[in-house]
């Protein structure tokens, strides 16, 4: 299990998206849903409802990867996409394209190791269906219906270091086996703020698919 890092463009990206706005609001950006229903001392065991996502797959090292996944979804989201609008005109209704949608920013950005690659994620607001998503202009974007699963889930704050990271990755694997539970998969790590947030104050996350023990199955 690896710490998928951040790289400099990936981190500046994030700072332009960031949750700081006119005004000096904050913005709520929508996350997938989900409820807890146990916890292991620090570990939440979530069950989540279905999402779409909207992914790229990308190979390099996992600063590279996040790197360049990032990039790509965040030109999608922006407005490199094949938007359009129906427009009520004389019969019948026509589609004119307008340019590029402009698709609200959700959070987190997640990134998982799929063999020698990289997944790298933004979740889809939920006002979308998959048909309804404007079609992207860049053909390594796919769209996919995530379905109902459960995750144990810790969280943490600080920086995105990978000895922080290791850390609490540790920790998430540590109160799985203390409750006979076996960790499966490689795990997702989920950032939900701006670099600029004091380190302190920032919410990261840790993921990973889990069996419980036989007799409990």
């Amino acid at each position: 299990m690896r710490w998928a890092g951040a790289g400099l463009g990936l981190i500046l990206l994030l700072a332009a998206l960031g949750a700081i706005v006119l005004g000096g609001g904050t913005v709520a950006y929508e996350s997938p849903t989900y409820s807890v229903s146990q916890t292991l001392g620090n570990v939440e065991i979530r069950e989540y409802r279905p999402y779409l996502v909207a992914e790229t797959v990308v190979g390099g090292t996992p600063d590279t990867a996040g790197n360049e996944g990032f990039r790509i979804l965040a030109k999608y989201i922006f407005g490199s996409n094949r938007g359009t609008r129906k427009i009520a005109m004389t019969a019948p209704v026509s589609q004119k394209k307008v340019g590029g949608t402009k698709i609200a920013m959700t959070s987190p950005v997640t990134q998982e190791k799929v063999g020698d690659e990289f997944v790298v994620q933004f979740m889809m607001p939920s006002e979308y269906t998959i048909e309804e998503l404007p079609e992207p202009d860049d053909t390594r974007i796919s769209f996919r219906q995530v379905p109902a699963r459960t995750f144990a889930a810790v969280k943490y704050s600080g920086s995105w270091s990978q000895g922080n990271y290791q850390k609490h990755l540790a920790l998430l694997l540590d109160e799985l086996r203390s409750a006979g539970y076996e960790a499966i998969g490689e795990p997702i790590w989920a950032r939900y703020d701006a670099p600029f947030k004091p380190w302190f104050l920032r919410r990261n996350e840790i993921l990973t698919a889990f069996e419980a023990p036989p007799g409990e199955r």
